[in-house]
């Protein structure tokens, strides 16, 4: 058996990211690793129980052995084993991000021996994570052109702090995933979204989040109609929120989003203006991709077949703490340079990457 990699959970980023990049590749690659520091600098140091419900669905998934697995455990070794199809569950018992959670465990699914069926519970509309409706309206369609085929089937939303959401994600196994060219960012052709109360809060709370994020956009981008449904969630949620996603589609097939979730004692117009100018941040940049789509794709850049270029705005701690991991686990090589064109703003860079092209060893 080969030494363990060992992986230092308390650089850059150092967050549930790292956890969540090294356990995919180390299930991927078959490689055991050990990984020390878990969050040391965060104010609850350790594994959080929506970390933990990640690494035992990849144990699971891998037919893998997980040692320091208990939450505020500040070390993990994960040593898998064949990855297998079939239905796996998470369930943090909190309101832990559903999203976060496929994002460790749909890359390990790809190289199953057939279809996998992940049912994942949590908070599907939770702070500081991306909502579900990210998940499926904008990394589903552009993850899918390196060749990944998954539904997404929302049965539950959560909501901070009971959590109570549930999704279930059908996965199809890859050959192989193939490389990426994002580099043309278009014309703005589209604006949407969608704004929502829950629970006990009033309808008139989705209105006013709406009406101020329209009216923010409105500012900037002046010749679109901003189509933003407002609804009141009876039987689908559990629990009480309010937030809003909106999300803008350009030419090219490139599609950004700004989201924002309601708390305690925030006006909904801030919560409405907030998206606003996030989405407009991310579109000002002339990138292809937004902020939060960006670290994402990192994972699938370095396991293509062949160069993937993606044009992004500032490359964030994310991104980079993503292509330390996968450049330290895998041969992939990445360069990061500043866009040149005539389109490019001051903060418009291109990811590069040659991929190492894992194979699916069952195909």
């Amino acid at each position: 058996m080969a030494a363990a990699v060992e992986m230092d959970g308390s650089i850059m980023e150092g967050g549930g990211q790292i956890l969540r990049v090294t356990a995919a590749l180390s299930c991927i690659n078959g490689a055991s690793i050990r990984i020390h520091k878990i969050r040391a600098g965060r104010s609850t140091p350790g594994l959080r129980p929506q970390h933990l419900s990640g690494l035992e669905l990849v144990r699971d998934i891998c037919c893998g052995n997980l040692e320091g697995g208990t939450v505020g455990s500040t070390e993990v070794t994960l040593t898998p084993g064949k990855i297998k199809a079939g239905n796996h569950t998470a369930d943090p018992q909190t309101a832990g991000s559903v999203g976060l959670l496929l994002q460790v465990s749909l890359p390990c699914a790809l190289y199953a021996d057939g279809p996998s069926e992940l049912c994942l519970k949590g908070g599907t509309n939770a702070d500081m994570a991306p909502q579900i409706d990210y998940t499926i309206k904008v990394f589903k369609p552009i993850v899918e052109k390196f060749g990944v085929h998954f539904d997404c089937d929302l049965r539950m939303r959560g909501y901070y702090p009971k959590g109570g959401g549930e999704v279930v994600a059908k996965v199809n196994p890859v050959s192989e995933l193939s490389p990426v060219t994002m580099t043309e960012r278009g014309t703005i052709t589209k604006i949407y979204g969608r704004s929502f109360v829950a629970g006990v809060l009033p309808y008139k709370l989705a209105k006013d989040m709406a009406t101020t994020a329209t009216r923010v956009i409105r500012r900037e981008i002046k010749d679109l109609y901003i189509n933003i449904q407002t609804l009141q969630e009876k039987d689908m949620a559990c629990g009480s929120g309010n937030g809003i996603i909106i999300i803008a589609e350009s030419s090219t097939g490139c599609i950004f989003a700004g989201s924002a979730l309601g708390k305690k004692g925030v006006y909904a117009d801030k919560v409405g203006f907030e998206a606003a100018e996030m989405l407009l941040r991310n579109i000002r940049h002339n990138g292809c991709v937004d902020e939060f789509l960006q670290d994402q794709l990192i994972l699938f850049m370095a396991l293509a077949n062949g160069t993937s270029r993606i044009r992004t705005g500032p490359v964030t701690l994310h991104t980079q703490t993503a292509i330390h991991v996968a450049e330290q686990l895998t041969q992939a090589k990445f360069t990061v340079t500043k866009a040149e064109d005539e389109n490019a703003s001051n903060d418009t860079y291109i990811i590069e990457c040659q991929g190492v092209g894992v194979t699916n060893p069952h195909f």
